[in-house]
């Protein structure tokens, strides 16, 4: 599966794996949002809700496409975090793994707090 996520400066694309938050997400596509972000991470709300799948975990790869259960939000971490350790990307709980960004993940620093994002299909 994958997706493209829009946003006013650009368009970035995602493989998602074959998980149940992953399968939910693409039944809600597409999705428009407003982006927050926290240190070298960009967030958004989303109208999908998940539990914690057992892959769940807090420290992940830059480009890792995550799904934030407690605030059912597609989190995008490219770098540190203010809860980062050394030049890990951790975020603030444990999150669903989706996939990954294709090229470089560090496209998404052009994305601001409250720029309009959209996801869809691709």
């Amino acid at each position: 599966m994958r997706i493209c996520i829009d946003f006013g400066q650009g368009q970035i694309f995602a493989r998602l794996e074959d998980t149940p938050t992953a399968q939910a997400l693409i039944e809600a596509l597409p999705i428009d949002s407003t982006a927050s972000t926290w240190g070298e991470e960009v967030y958004f709300s989303t109208p999908v809700s998940a539990n914690l799948e057992p892959t769940a975990r807090e420290v992940v790869d830059p480009g890792t496409v995550c799904f934030w259960v407690q605030g059912n939000s597609l989190a995008l971490p490219y770098g540190r975090t203010p809860a980062s350790r050394e030049d890990e990307c951790r975020l603030v709980t444990n999150v669903n793994v989706l996939g990954e960004i294709e090229g470089d993940p560090h496209e998404l620093a052009k994305i601001r707090d409250g720029d309009e994002i959209r996801v869809s299909a691709a």
